[in-house]
């Protein structure tokens, strides 16, 4: 077994737990030495406790030859992270559930954390450091780019692309080969039914745009 430090006491922290203990139930391999996050709150440490896992510390307590999962939900905090603990030997595994059904050909960087229920199809592909959240949906021939985050119940539908640092919300649906671009966020129960530019923040059914990031 390899020692493993989680990075994130909130919910999707708490949600690798329970990910990286379904994978040691069904084949030991993780060591989890616990959660390091640099201001938890005081509910956040209750319930770490409640699952019998130790707050460690900063980001500056892990140790250089330790494992790392990156479980922090939104994908800009996830990337300042990621920089600031990446150095030469530094391993940040895949984290896939067992309950998790994944399809044929497929590939994907560093770093990927999948949660229970996710269903990946056919010929996918995944950057650095993507987060599938329970029972998402990745339809064939699906790409998305580096720390991209999908939502709970949320659906990419086939030969969609989806660029870094975009947030799909829960229960969302991103109809066959959309193009949404880098920096996009979608509202939760959203429905996207033509392609997104790139920071723009889309809602609604059909989705329509919010707003842009400077």
């Amino acid at each position: 077994m390899r020692d493993l430090v989680i990075v994130g006491a909130g919910g999707f922290g708490r949600e690798t737990i329970d990910v990286v203990r379904a994978i040691n139930s069904v084949s030991p391999t993780w060591r989890l030495l616990g959660v390091v996050d640099d201001a938890p709150s005081e509910a956040n440490l209750e319930r770490l406790h409640a699952l019998d896992v130790d707050h460690l510390g900063t980001l500056s307590d892990i140790p250089a030859d330790t494992a790392v999962a990156v479980g922090v939900g939104s994908p800009l905090a996830r990337t300042a992270i990621v920089s600031a603990l990446s150095s030469p030997g530094r391993h940040f595994p895949a984290l896939i559930h067992p309950t998790a059904i994944v399809g044929s050909q497929f590939r994907h960087g560093e770093g990927l954390i999948v949660l229970g229920g996710v269903s990946i199809g056919t010929n996918v592909r995944l950057g650095q450091h993507a987060h599938l959240n329970g029972h998402a949906v990745l339809g064939h021939d699906t790409v998305c780019h580096d720390f991209v985050s999908i939502n709970p119940n949320a659906t990419l539908s086939g030969e969609c692309t989806v660029g870094a640092h975009t947030l799909v919300g829960a229960n969302s649906t991103v109809l066959q080969q959309l193009t949404l671009g880098a920096g996009v966020t979608v509202g939760a129960g959203a429905c996207v039914t033509r392609n997104v530019s790139d920071g723009t923040t889309v809602a609604g059914i059909p989705a329509r745009p919010l707003q842009k990031r400077a």
